[in-house]
């Protein structure tokens, strides 16, 4: 099964990051986060995403609880597998995750597995935290930070054998690497990719192999990240935005001074283009947007449905920033 269309797995068009209700850069309570999931549906998101990595799986037991109010057939959900979460024998009291940026209790730990086991495990605890009764699309998460040659072994074998089950719908990877990614299309059965941060309005890595090979196998893409970490979600950028989760290099920033006049002389809002620049590619089927906020998700949203004149997109092609 090459034919992403053949899983029968419809992606809204746009849809929202839950890492932040995993208490991503800053906490929430319980009551902000249900504030922001709540903006996210009454914007009219009907597709969220998930991972046990986000706060050590309180984005997923935060975004179930949430889910669960909610009629099952009128929205899509993702999780990753690859992390099981253990019980971690080196935390002390008042120890938290923010090695890993989120402002969660250290208590567990993440734990490679590829194994078909780990994958089920993985699937099982992931529905047991969301309290859902399917998960439609499972990304496995970042395998080239353990070894991508063996999740091409094991874990992505794994993932098509519970696929065929009917376990869950679609199968993917998730990842900020494109050669990891391009691997994967090629030599993996998969339905559905997230790039991360690979594919955005300042950069685009991805655009030389990673959507070509996605092209021939009939793979579908989710782009992730297309605020670059947050460094496009202004229309006036600053120099120190933020940018993959740390600064931005130098050799960027005349590229998105750059990008954001071009923006401001069609009258478009550098976010509004942010979002809907992936979607100008014929395989990327949804993007996904972050938020810790409720005014986010409906501005996004906003956004994500401007008009923008295709004037815009030629005269940024026009000068390199962006493929013709």
């Amino acid at each position: 099964m090459t034919d992403a269309e053949s899983t029968d797995l419809a992606l809204p068009t746009l849809g929202y990051g839950a890492a932040n209700v995993g208490n991503l850069f800053r906490s929430l309570t319980d009551d902000e986060a249900w504030a922001v999931l709540e903006a996210a549906w009454d914007a009219g998101i009907r597709y969220f995403d998930t991972a046990p990595h986000y706060g050590l799986g309180l984005s997923e037991k935060r975004l179930g609880a949430f889910l669960q109010t909610k009629p099952r057939d009128e929205f899509v959900v993702s999780t990753k597998a690859g992390r099981l979460l253990r019980p971690n024998p080196e935390h002390q009291s008042g120890g938290l995750d923010t090695d890993n940026d989120f402002h969660v209790s250290d208590d567990l730990r993440r734990e490679w597995d590829f194994t078909e086991a780990g994958i089920r495990a993985s699937i099982a605890e992931s529905q047991e935290r969301l309290g859902l009764d399917r998960i439609d699309l499972l990304y496995l998460h970042d395998p080239e930070r353990h070894d991508l040659d063996l999740a091409l072994a094991e874990a992505f074998p794994a993932l098509e054998k519970v696929r065929g089950e009917g376990v869950v719908t679609a199968i993917g990877i998730g990842s900020m690497v494109s050669d990891a990614l391009t691997r994967a299309v090629r030599e993996a059965d998969l339905d559905i990719i997230m790039v991360a941060g690979r594919y955005t309005l300042l950069e685009q890595p991805a655009a030389a192999e990673v959507l070509p090979a996605c092209d021939e196998r009939g793979t579908g893409i989710v782009a992730a990240s297309v605020f670059n970490s947050g460094l496009l979600a202004k229309s006036e950028p600053t120099r120190d935005g933020r940018y993959e989760y740390g600064q931005l290099p130098e050799q960027l920033w005349d590229r998105l001074v750059r990008i954001a006049d071009i923006c401001k002389d069609h009258g478009v809002p550098l976010p509004a283009a942010a979002i809907q620049f992936p979607l100008q590619a014929d395989a990327v089927r949804s993007v996904v947007v972050g938020g810790s906020r409720p005014a986010q998700l409906a501005q996004n949203a906003e956004y994500a449905a401007l008009p923008i004149p295709a004037e815009l997109w030629q005269n940024l092609a026009a000068e390199g920033l962006i493929p013709a």
